[in-house]
């Protein structure tokens, strides 16, 4: 029951951290966000934010740094909107799945292009 539970937490908590980076956010380093998945433990003390940046490394980097130095202001405003006893600590990791997957779809183009 409880993986149910950090799960539902899990997704309601994208979809704040979502409207929150957007819309309240006002640190010019946070730009084209886009938040794809959250993983909450299961005793909802952690919560690991998988984000995927548009841009080019430095990009990436500086809105990790911006979004580090707002956490405290995220976790407070995640805490007003999810009814929780205590809010998840916030922890922010680049989403590699995306590149993955593109060097994935370049490696197997070539390799169609190969055999034509």
């Amino acid at each position: 029951m409880s993986n149910v539970r950090a799960h539902r937490v899990g997704e309601q908590m994208k979809k704040e951290l979502s409207d929150i980076i957007m819309r309240e956010l006002k640190d010019p380093r946070v730009t084209f966000v886009t938040v794809t998945g959250v993983d909450v433990t299961g005793d909802l003390q952690q919560a690991k934010v998988y984000i995927s940046v548009l841009g080019s490394e430095e990009q990436k980097e500086s809105t990790l740094l911006g979004l580090s130095k707002a956490k405290g202001f995220i976790r407070t405003e995640i805490g007003k909107r999810i009814r929780l006893r205590k809010t998840p600590e916030i922890m922010f990791e680049m989403d590699q799945s995306v590149e993955y997957g593109n060097r994935i779809e370049t490696l197997l183009s070539d390799l169609n292009k190969e055999q034509r």
